[in-house]
């Protein structure tokens, strides 16, 4: 922890703490995440997160931000959160959090105009008939 500060019910502002000091809270004895910058000390909270402590200790150590965001989690929930933070993660350290990497779905460009796209089909269909056809007519 770097610097300290108790102003009222933030104690925690001021309180400054090294990415490598919360990567090692990453156990079900002691479990910290980050979430926007905040560090969050959920050990005591394992046991009745409604997702199920997996998926806490899951991000322990690390950054939940993302998944957390992602949940959509609500106000009384976030409300809740508040009470479980312990300090900020210190300003140096908030560019070595790791940036999601994104997973971008790419379509394969072909040369072939939009023809193919309905000629294919109909000739299956002509195929399809003409077997059709000749089953019936036997």
């Amino acid at each position: 922890m770097v610097g300290s500060n108790e102003t009222g019910g933030e104690s925690w502002r001021g309180r400054y703490y090294r990415l490598e000091e919360v990567q090692k809270h990453n156990n079900s004895q002691s479990t910290w995440i980050i979430l926007h910058h905040r560090i969050y000390d959920v050990t005591k909270f394992l046991d009745e997160h409604p997702g199920g402590e997996e998926v806490l200790r899951e991000q322990a150590g690390g950054d939940a931000t993302e998944n957390f965001e992602d949940v959509g989690h609500s106000t009384d929930a976030r409300t809740m959160s508040e009470s479980y933070i312990i300090g900020e993660l210190h300003p140096d350290d908030r560019a070595k959090l790791q940036k999601p990497t994104e997973t971008l779905i790419t379509t394969v460009q072909s040369s072939s105009s939009s023809w193919s796209n309905w000629v294919i089909p109909a000739i299956s269909a002509i195929i399809v008939a003409l077997l059709y056809r000749s089953y019936m007519s036997e």
